[in-house]
């Protein structure tokens, strides 16, 4: 078992229970545990700066590792601040990028140069969007092209303390807090409970050991395909004919359920790890219409221009937005 087949897919199922090689791995959780903590008090005592920046800012995140839909909540968060009144930001690391410099992602910018995931909350959204490795850069860089935004919107950067932010979102899905152990022995990158402003779940359904309260999100794919060239193609058109699925994410196979959940005949599945930048990518000419996930598209599509990308939508409920509208209404009054 190649080292990427062990992360992508043994450790995930490991996380599930305190099995032997869960236990075996705890000692270095143990390690990480420490290191995490003293890196978490040293900027609580000011010994590492915690820059501030002229806006609100929401970080949107989780305390588990991979994918529990971040970047679709985003989405809808910026969407939902938008209709509000609010002129909004985001700013992110660019995870995948190949570059090393604080920029802006236009709606034509390589999955390469800023991230799959920026581009992403770009296009749909389009709201001014900058990368950074550094997500306070990000954030300087954003607010001296954009002086005119209220709120800026961090997609991932939980354990980002560098940054001061003033409302935290976590999100959690259907695998909770999993074994409950720190990485590598279990999912969790920093111990749980901890003080957040919301917890969302974004699961069909909440985990045993999901007991942390917060509000419900639903989670489902959109009832559209969207082409290279914009055109729309419902789902239901593709029903009772068999398709091809790929998906470059942290849980491909939750992609590949939801699918299947829309009454989609899968004949064949492509799971490659999260971000995967297609580069390598050889189709195989089945003749059949291969799906991919909203995130891939921009990296798939100058190899596979008839691939369809079928967008995922997080929507939270009423309560949900009314007690975050009500909080940022104390901190930033109109």
């Amino acid at each position: 078992m190649g080292l990427s087949t062990f992360l992508h897919q043994r450790l995930p199922h490991v996380w599930t229970q305190r099995g032997p090689l869960a236990w075996a791995l705890l000692p270095i959780a143990a390690v990480y545990g420490t290191l995490v903590a003293l890196r978490r008090w040293g900027y609580a005592a000011g010994l590492f700066k915690t820059r501030r920046v002229p806006a609100l800012v929401i970080v949107v995140g989780n305390v588990v590792a991979g994918g529990a839909g971040k970047t679709p909540v985003t989405i809808a968060l910026a969407r939902h601040l938008l209709a509000q009144g609010w002129r909004v930001g985001v700013i992110s690391r660019g995870h995948g990028r190949q570059t090393q410099d604080a920029r802006a992602v236009v709606h034509n910018s390589r999955p390469l140069d800023v991230g799959d995931e920026p581009l992403l909350i770009h296009q749909a959204t389009g709201v001014p969007v900058w990368v950074a490795r550094a997500r306070a850069d990000a954030a300087h860089g954003l607010l001296q092209a954009h002086p005119e935004v209220q709120i800026l919107i961090c997609d991932d950067g939980l354990q980002h303390w560098a940054l001061a932010r003033d409302l935290e979102i976590c999100v959690m899905d259907e695998r909770g807090l999993g074994n409950g152990w720190l990485l590598p022995a279990g999912p969790l990158r920093e111990t749980w409970p901890r003080a957040v402003d919301w917890v969302l779940h974004t699961g069909p359904e909440l985990s045993d050991n999901a007991e942390m309260g917060g509000y419900r999100a639903q989670r489902q794919l959109a009832d559209h395909a969207v082409g290279a060239d914009g055109r729309r193609v419902a789902l239901s058109t593709l029903k009772g004919q068999a398709v091809d699925a790929v998906a470059g994410l942290a849980r491909p196979e939750a992609f590949f359920g939801m699918l299947r959940q829309s009454g989609l005949t899968l004949a064949r599945t492509i799971a490659l790890p999260d971000h995967h930048d297609f580069e390598d990518w050889s189709s195989a000419n089945t003749g059949r219409i291969l799906l991919c996930t909203e995130k891939d598209a921009a990296k798939l599509w100058p190899h596979e221009p008839g691939a369809l990308a079928v967008p995922l939508v997080i929507t939270p409920e009423a309560d949900f937005w009314a007690s975050l509208d009500a909080r940022i209404a104390q901190l930033l009054p109109r």
